[in-house]
């Protein structure tokens, strides 16, 4: 808590504010009150654990080597600080969320480059990260969308999909696998179209049911504009994992 305290003082006295890309508010990934940087490619709660670990065996190997010489040295100022570091990085890797995956469909890359919305690539951008402090990767965005039973577990994100549609657009799906939240919430048919502001603007939404037994749902996002479809056609959409 101290160390937040003084980070966020920091902060506050370089005058650093949040970009106007952190007022998003599509998509649950509001980066307001986030650092201006991102750690990426590596677990921060396992290095502090490590570095912790490293520590106090450094401290205590010196110790041996002194002969338990008197007096405070180095080696108890490694066993001061080394064991608090070690539950630092517990405390860090209890908190922490794992990147998700993402598959790119062959011929993807491109149309993913070229085509992929604001919001898209932030969400790629944040989810495919370790995440610390939150119940699950876009949580803000479940809970906005009304897919959170009270009382009840939050959908899990699972994996990213990018694919590229006949027309040449992007398909983005978002999986979760969703244990508590039926399925019929996601596919409500007034939801699926608020997916689209909320996700948007310039693409359309529709839900995918991915695995029934294993309970993943996607919602597949389509640059090009909000789908055209009529009440009658006011149906999820299925696919095999």
């Amino acid at each position: 808590e101290l160390f937040l305290t003084c980070y966020h003082f920091i902060l506050c006295k370089q005058g650093w504010a949040a970009p106007k890309s952190a007022m998003i508010g599509g998509a649950g990934v509001n980066n307001a009150g986030e650092p201006p940087f991102e750690i990426r490619g590596f677990s921060l709660g396992n290095v502090v654990i490590l570095g912790g670990v490293l520590v106090t065996v450094l401290s205590f190997v010196e110790y041996l080597s002194d002969g338990g010489s008197e007096g405070l040295n180095v080696s108890g100022l490694g066993f001061v600080y080394g064991i608090p570091i070690f539950l630092a990085g517990a405390a860090l890797k209890y908190a922490e969320i794992d990147p998700v995956p993402c598959f790119t469909a062959p011929g993807a890359d491109a149309v993913a480059e070229e085509k992929a919305t604001e919001i898209i690539a932030k969400i790629k951008q944040d989810v495919t990260r370790h995440r610390y402090g939150d119940e699950a990767h876009l949580d803000t965005t479940v809970k906005t969308l009304g897919l959170v039973v009270p009382g009840k577990a939050y959908p899990q994100l699972q994996e990213l999909r990018e694919e590229k549609t006949e027309d040449g657009e992007l398909a983005f799906t978002m999986v979760w696998q969703s244990l508590d939240t039926p399925y019929k919430m996601w596919a409500d048919g007034k939801r699926r179209k608020k997916y689209e502001s909320y996700f948007g603007p310039g693409v359309g939404a529709e839900v995918v049911k991915i695995d029934a037994e294993q309970r993943l749902v996607g919602i597949r996002l389509t640059t090009g504009g909000p789908l055209k479809v009529t009440p009658a056609e006011e149906t999820p959409a299925e696919a095999t994992a």
